[in-house]
């Protein structure tokens, strides 16, 4: 597919009303990491996630009919507070989307959202509040004829245009973002969801993330992402992570827990390695993200447990284990690595299915 392929059919776009839509849409942890990107947020390797179930955001769109404008015109609110700092992102990603969904200046929009998880808690929101914001746009779409397969399809798309990862908390277990010749249906314009058998090991698999830093971090994820034009081992680094992805894809089928924790750890690592070895060059993880790894991999080995983790653009590391663990595994969080948690404060996840529409009037 092109991106052609997104754009509107004409004469099936009917005005419509006032109204409203709201959905819900989780945030993802990636195993295989994206980190680099070309043209209009595309991928300069394929990645991997799980989708979560307990961290997501809820977006309600209410739409007003008005005079087309020449400009876009809406309101975001967090929490039911006026959030005029979100604006100007918002409007970068209208837009990149008007092409696609060519009634935004038809309507005047209130964007209304609220996350699962404590605002500034250190979890990105974008993943899952750009797929919340596509999918309620795109359902203004579906009211002139989309079918059930191509609205999660071009919401993928158009949320891809807000966040890069966002692209892959609107479907679930596991999606796969970027052309990958071992995935059938990859791309980089959209997530896929993974197809091929998964494991009995990796059902309801649990995420505890555990939150080290809440303030906002010194460099973005867009700065980061930008790094990686002029980065001494850019080519090196796509190379690998689509290797790990291939590696990746038949142990998920056999269940291999071990393997599991070499790639998804070593992912993790080498996130942060590119990030200490960009020019300029910065460190996201905080000295008790060091702690929790090192004492993880000692639990790990002292109760023979298949606990990993695995760490976002952040300093804050996502501890992942089988569900037959949990009850082992939250003990040894509780007592071991929670006080080098801010607050002491974590977050219990697990696997999850993907978004959901909660109303549509």
């Amino acid at each position: 597919m092109t991106e052609k392929d997104f754009l509107p059919s004409i004469e099936k776009l009917r005005p419509l009303a006032n109204g409203s839509v709201t959905y819900q849409s989780p945030s993802n942890i990636a195993l295989v990491k994206y980190w680099g990107k070309h043209g209009e947020q595309l991928p300069m390797n394929a990645s991997i996630s799980f989708t979560l179930s307990k961290c997501h955001t809820v977006t309600k769109l209410s739409y007003e009919k008005i005079k087309r404008s020449t400009d876009f015109h809406f309101e975001v609110f967090l929490d039911g507070k006026r959030e005029i700092s979100f604006e100007p992102k918002i409007k970068k990603f209208f837009e990149r989307i008007e092409k696609y969904l060519p009634f935004l200046k038809d309507y005047k929009f209130k964007i209304e959202t609220s996350n699962s998880f404590p605002h500034s808690s250190g979890i990105a929101s974008s993943a899952s509040g750009m797929s919340a914001l596509a999918l309620c746009l795109v359902e203004m779409e579906n009211k002139n004829a989309l079918t059930a397969r191509e609205i999660l399809k071009k919401a993928s798309f158009i949320a891809r245009l807000g966040s890069g990862s966002a692209c892959r908390s609107i479907e679930g277990p596991l999606v796969v973002w970027g052309e990958h010749p071992k995935v059938e249906g990859s791309s980089n314009l959209f997530g896929t969801t993974f197809q091929a058998k998964i494991h009995k090991n990796f059902e309801n698999y649990q995420d505890t993330i555990l939150l080290v830093d809440k303030g906002e971090k010194q460099v973005s994820s867009t700065v980061g992402h930008n790094l990686m034009e002029n980065h001494p081992f850019a080519a090196q680094r796509f190379t690998q992570a689509n290797e790990n992805l291939s590696k990746l894809i038949p142990v998920l089928e056999t269940g291999d827990l071990s393997e599991f924790i070499k790639i998804v750890e070593s992912e993790a690592l080498t996130l942060h390695a590119m990030m200490m070895s960009s020019m300029p060059y910065f460190i996201l993880m905080k000295p008790n993200t060091l702690e929790i790894i090192n004492r993880i991999w000692k639990f790990r080995k002292a109760n023979n447990s298949n606990v990993s983790f695995t760490l976002d653009a952040g300093a804050n590391a996502h501890v992942l284990y089988p569900k037959s663990e949990k009850e082992m595994v939250l003990e040894f969080i509780k007592n071991e690595l929670a006080p080098f948690c801010k607050n002491g404060e974590f977050i219990e996840d697990e696997v999850g299915f993907g978004a959901g529409i909660i109303q549509n009037s």
